[in-house]
């Protein structure tokens, strides 16, 4: 819907959230926010915020030069993004392959881009996963493994998938989890850490059951600390993972950094997710319903009072730049956190970078800096060093990094295939072709998939 004010800045394409019809869409500037605006020849127009405020939506832009598949599982046909496998027209490298090993779950959680919980999907064998991790292979190059699901624990032979990818040639292999099987169940930790897990992507909404009782439907913040002290146990590097609800925990950001600071190195960063409305979700959304990138940036400045600036963060180099920010610091002796990044928005130097220079960056940052530091337990106190705050600073940079990011992921009402082209976090779909994340969890307002439940 036109609205007075507004002021055409680019052209791109969509979906009709009502169809999944290819339609053209627009972003729009309007004041300091940027929106998409689109119509569906049978559904009507659609309006909905992309960008609130600052950072400048001009200034976070980031050109790549596209890097195509070498090695395409698909043609296209119908264009995007209905040809995805991946097809010729895709600008990305796999970064991260996911492969959702279970339909399961054991939480009814009322925010799930999976709608996971199906019961009567039976459990892919190990052959097939064997067979997914060979179409990661064929890509042509490494990539980072994330088992996913549903919730992958409900697989008691989680450890053979984790074996079976390291001996495969995977050196990071990282699982999803709502943590519940690790908090109630150190033994099977043990398991995952002597086949080869590196990583957990812990969902991790806040720092109180308030918070789990209204996404996660049940008090569930003892369990994440029961399953924090498993991993510190067996040295699993953590990712904290809060999916962000407007009214719901955007008032906890600060507190959850500063939890993820007390206790690293265990917790090597934060992942804000801001909610996005695929999968299972209480009701279609508003703009009131939607938190944007530089809001989440604005509230962690403002949450930390002013200790992490948003000039610590930065555009993603692997990613769109409208998909993600990230900034990285050190945990020092006292708890504050010591910035390491700053904002090179308004460098005049920054050129285009190459698209797989900087998936090949993010892949070997994740696999160094999401898992634990094999000597982790830091002995950077400061009557130790002969070089003072310099010398301290060194040694905790190495064991005590925080990477604090987010990533926006998109929905039917707001997704832009310029963005989806660009995607390198991708799914490996049950007839091995390779998905980008968006694309196969997408769904109509209807409840229709284009991939997650069959093409």
């Amino acid at each position: 819907m036109h609205v007075e004010g507004d002021m055409v800045l680019s052209e791109t394409e969509s979906l009709c959230p009502e169809c999944l019809s290819k339609i053209p869409a627009f972003r729009v500037g309007h004041e300091q926010d940027v929106y998409m605006r689109k119509t569906c020849p049978e559904h009507g127009e659609f309006r909905v915020i992309l960008w609130r405020g600052s950072p400048r939506y001009t200034d976070w832009l980031r050109p790549k030069i596209p890097a195509h598949p070498s090695a395409p599982i698909t043609e296209n046909a119908k264009g995007c993004p209905f040809d995805c496998g991946l097809c010729p027209d895709h600008r990305q490298q796999t970064c991260t392959g996911l492969l959702d090993v279970t339909q399961r779950c054991d939480r009814q959680c009322a925010y799930c881009f999976a709608d996971a919980g199906d019961r009567t999907s039976p459990d892919p064998v190990l052959t097939v996963i064997r067979s997914w991790y060979e179409t990661l292979l064929s890509l042509g190059h490494t990539c980072n493994v994330q088992l996913s699901g549903g919730e992958p624990t409900l697989r008691d032979d989680l450890p053979e998938i984790v074996a079976l990818g390291r001996r495969m040639g995977f050196q990071f292999i990282q699982l999803n989890t709502n943590g519940l099987r690790l908090a109630r169940d150190p033994s099977f930790v043990e398991q995952l850490k002597e086949a080869g897990l590196a990583s957990v992507f812990l969902q991790f909404d806040g720092i109180d059951d308030e918070v789990y009782s209204k996404v996660r439907r049940g008090r569930l913040f003892r369990a994440k600390l029961d399953a924090l002290d498993n991993c510190r146990r067996q040295g699993l590097g953590v990712i904290l993972v809060p999916t962000l609800v407007p009214g719901v925990n955007t008032h906890a950001l600060g507190d959850i950094i500063r939890f993820a600071a007390a206790n690293a190195p265990l917790v090597r960063g934060v992942h804000f997710q801001p909610v996005s409305y695929f999968g299972r979700y209480p009701k279609h959304p508003s703009d009131a319903d939607r938190i944007t990138l530089p809001e989440v940036i604005r509230y962690i400045e403002d949450q930390m009072s002013g200790s992490i600036r948003t000039d610590n963060f930065n555009p993603p180099g692997c990613e769109n730049s409208l998909c993600s920010f990230h900034g990285n610091f050190v945990v020092m002796p006292d708890g504050n956190l010591k910035a390491l990044t700053q904002s090179r928005q308004s460098d005049p130097c920054c050129r285009p970078e190459r698209a797989d220079e900087g998936a090949a960056k993010t892949r070997h940052f994740v696999s160094e800096r999401w898992a634990l530091p094999k000597t982790s337990q830091s002995s950077a106190e400061p009557a130790q060093f002969s070089l003072g705050d310099w010398d301290i600073l060194l040694e905790r940079a190495r064991t005590h990094m925080l990477c604090i990011s987010g990533m926006c992921f998109q929905d039917a009402w707001n997704v832009d295939l310029d963005r989806l082209k660009d995607c390198c976090i991708h799914v490996v779909a049950p007839d091995q072709t390779v998905v980008p994340f968006c694309a196969h969890n997408l769904t109509s307002s209807q409840g229709r998939s284009l991939y997650r439940r069959g093409r």
